[in-house]
């Protein structure tokens, strides 16, 4: 398995300390605070952890506090039902006597039933798009040293942007934004798996859609970011090892809150997850 993935799985995996209790290690991103997504990766292993013969559907969650990057994260499951059909976990996070972090997840048995779904819109596919590692090296020496580590370190997963991004100079542009993205190695056949690592990368670019009618850049340092809320439906089998669309836009910003919404697409077509985020999107006020 490729070096990069197999640090982000090793993440993933939690120590159990006692029944329902789980302790999680912590990863310096370059960003001030625990990147939302492992928490969220994190969290749903912690609740996977306690469920048999079900996968998840869907999970909402909270980012309450900041997470610290240099110390350990202890995850407080609570079993609030074991049905004939569903399960359903509640999950605290905690760091240093305070929670960071609180997530419903809902799993459920394999069963059939109606379908339907939206199209997938049409979009260049990933193999006529370059590959986006971020910005190119004059733009990462303008940055700050945090933002330059945060964009230098391996990544566990490949990026493919429909509508390019321009850190230093955003433009104004409607709240609409496709990226294709897929792990950078092959993975096992295991659903929950996939529906893990979705999870942890659903939260890159998500909330930025907001900035798009605004002209502002999480880079710039007039703008104050930070994710409130972030929701997941998962709709149908996934595989996060092949490509998959981002399909992202954002309906409002309002109360210096910006909100966001996708769609998740296999290649073939398919509706496989949705997500939502809400997020504070705040002109900072001091120079």
């Amino acid at each position: 398995m490729d070096q990069r993935l197999a640090d982000l799985l090793k993440l993933l995996e939690l120590e159990q300390l006692e029944v329902n209790l789980f302790r999680g290690e912590s990863r310096d991103t370059g960003a001030p605070q625990v990147f939302g997504g492992q928490v969220l990766g994190q969290a749903l292993s912690a609740a996977a952890a306690t469920v048999e013969g079900r996968t998840v559907h869907s999970l909402h969650a909270y980012f309450l506090r900041r997470g610290d990057c240099n110390a350990p994260i202890i995850y407080e499951v609570d079993r609030s039902l074991d049905g004939h059909s569903f399960a359903n976990r509640r999950v605290v996070a905690i760091q240093h006597g305070a929670q960071i972090f609180s997530m419903t997840a809902s799993f459920q048995i394999a069963e059939s039933g109606f379908e339907h779904q939206s199209d997938m819109p049409q979009v260049p596919t990933a193999e006529q798009l370059a590959s986006s590692v971020g910005p190119p090296p004059e733009v990462l020496a303008q940055l700050p040293e945090r933002a330059r580590r945060f964009f230098e370190l391996p990544r566990p997963f490949e990026f493919r942007l429909v509508q390019p991004i321009d850190y230093l100079r955003p433009q104004r542009a409607p709240p609409l934004r496709q990226i294709w993205l897929r792990a950078v190695g092959a993975l096992p056949d295991d659903e929950m798996l996939h529906r893990r690592l979705l999870a942890y990368v659903s939260d890159f670019f998500l909330l930025d859609t907001a900035n798009l009618p605004h002209g502002n850049s999480p880079l710039r340092p007039g703008v104050i970011m930070a994710t409130i809320d972030h929701a997941m439906w998962f709709h149908r089998t996934l595989r996060v090892d092949d490509w998959l669309l981002y399909d992202m836009e954002s309906p409002s910003a309002s109360g210096a809150r910006g909100f966001a919404r996708a769609r998740v697409f296999a290649r073939d077509g398919r509706l496989v997850a949705s997500a939502a985020q809400e997020g504070l999107i705040r002109p900072r006020k001091d120079p």
